[in-house]
C-alpha cells in the first residue's frame, strides 16, 4: 500500500530543493501553546516598541487555521543569503540580507512555484505563502519543524549552517509527513548577549526589539534617541552583531542565489558616498533592495545619526 504521505512529502522537500532553498521541515498546524504566553510577555513588557503592528491579529499569530481554512500542515523553508564579498571597511554598514536584491519578491516566487508543483502534482490543494508578510511566527514554525532551534539572540540556529538564512512558510490544507523538533545548542555562550552595542538582548532568548539597532534604523518612523548616540557602531541599515559573533556562523558558506548576489555600487560606496546620497541616486542604486523599506529620508536620518 502507497504512503501517501510520505510521497506527498518526499514530492515537497525534493522540489524545494530544486528551487534553491537551504531545507525544508513540517510541522502540523495548530495553536502554538508554548509560544502564547512568551509573545503575550514580550508585548505587555513593550518589547515591539512602535512595532503596533506586532499586537495586531494575536489570535492568527499564533494559530494559522485562522489564516488558511483547512490548514493541515505548515512548511518551513530555508534560504541562505550568507554573502560572498565584504562592503567597503571604511563604510557605513548594512545587514548583510541587504546586499542584494529584496528577498520578499525572490522568495515569493520560488513559493509559487513550489505551491504551483504541489498542485499539479498531487491535485486540489489550498495554501498560502508567507514571507514576513502576515502574522506567522516562522521562527516557531522552523523550530517545530526541526530546521534549528531558537538561540539567545531570538534568531534560528541551525548547527553547521548558522542563522544566516531568511525563513519563509507555505500553510497548505493537506496531511504530510511531520518533522521533530532539534535541541537548544546554545549552551554556556553568551558571545550575543555580551556583544550587543545597544544592550538589546534583556536575557537569554529574549530580545527588547525597541533598543534593538535594526528597529531603529529601519521601523522606528520618528528620530533615533539621542541617547543611542555612539552606540550604533556604523550600522546604517540593520544590525548583524549578534549573528557574527554566534560561534555556529563561522560554519556559513556563501549563498548561490544570483538575485542575492551584492549590488557593486552598495559595496564600494564610503561614507562620504553615504552622506551626500541624492534622492536620484537613492532610487537608482536601491531600486531592488530591502533599502527601500527605510525611504530615502531614513536612511539619510541614520547616516546623518552616525556622523
Amino acid at each position: 500500500m502507497i504512503d501517501r504521505n510520505a510521497t506527498y512529502t518526499q514530492l515537497i522537500k525534493t522540489e524545494a530543493k530544486r528551487l534553491g532553498f537551504m531545507s525544508c521541515g513540517i510541522a502540523k498546524a495548530g495553536f502554538l501553546e508554548q509560544e502564547a504566553p512568551r509573545l503575550e510577555n514580550w508585548l505587555n513588557n513593550n518589547h515591539n516598541g512602535q512595532m503596533v503592528y506586532m499586537e495586531n491579529h494575536f489570535d492568527k499569530r499564533l494559530n494559522p487555521t485562522l489564516l488558511v481554512d483547512g490548514a493541515k500542515s505548515v512548511v518551513s523553508l530555508l534560504l541562505n543569503y550568507y554573502p560572498w564579498q565584504a562592503q567597503n571597511s571604511e563604510s557605513y554598514k548594512i545587514s548583510k540580507y541587504a546586499y542584494g536584491q529584496d528577498y520578499h519578491y525572490v522568495i515569493k516566487e520560488k513559493l509559487k512555484e513550489l505551491l504551483n508543483t504541489i498542485q499539479t502534482e498531487i491535485g486540489e490543494v489550498s495554501g498560502r505563502a508567507f514571507v514576513d508578510s502576515a502574522p506567522v511566527l516562522d521562527k516557531a514554525w522552523a523550530a517545530k519543524s526541526g530546521l534549528g532551534w531558537i538561540g539567545k539572540n531570538s534568531n534560528l540556529l541551525t548547527q553547521k549552517v548558522g542563522s544566516f538564512y531568511f525563513i519563509a512558510e507555505l500553510i497548505i490544507d493537506l496531511d504530510l509527513d511531520y518533522d521533530n523538533p532539534t535541541t537548544d545548542h546554545c549552551g554556556t555562550c553568551t558571545a550575543c548577549i555580551d556583544s550587543c552595542p545597544t544592550e538589546a538582548i534583556v536575557s537569554p532568548y529574549v530580545v527588547d526589539g525597541s533598543k534593538c539597532i535594526s528597529y531603529f534604523t529601519i521601523e522606528l518612523k520618528e528620530n533615533i534617541p539621542q541617547e543611542m548616540k555612539g552606540k550604533f557602531d556604523d550600522w546604517a541599515f540593520g544590525c548583524d552583531v549578534c549573528q557574527d559573533v554566534c560561534p555556529w556562523n563561522k560554519f556559513s558558506k556563501p549563498h548561490s542565489e544570483p538575485l542575492f548576489d551584492a549590488n557593486p555600487e552598495i559595496m564600494s560606496m564610503s561614507k562620504k558616498d553615504w552622506i551626500e546620497i541624492t534622492e536620484e541616486t537613492f532610487k537608482s542604486v536601491f531600486k531592488n533592495s530591502p533599502l527601500k523599506r527605510a525611504k530615502f529620508e531614513g536612511v539619510k536620518r541614520n547616516v546623518n545619526f552616525l556622523k
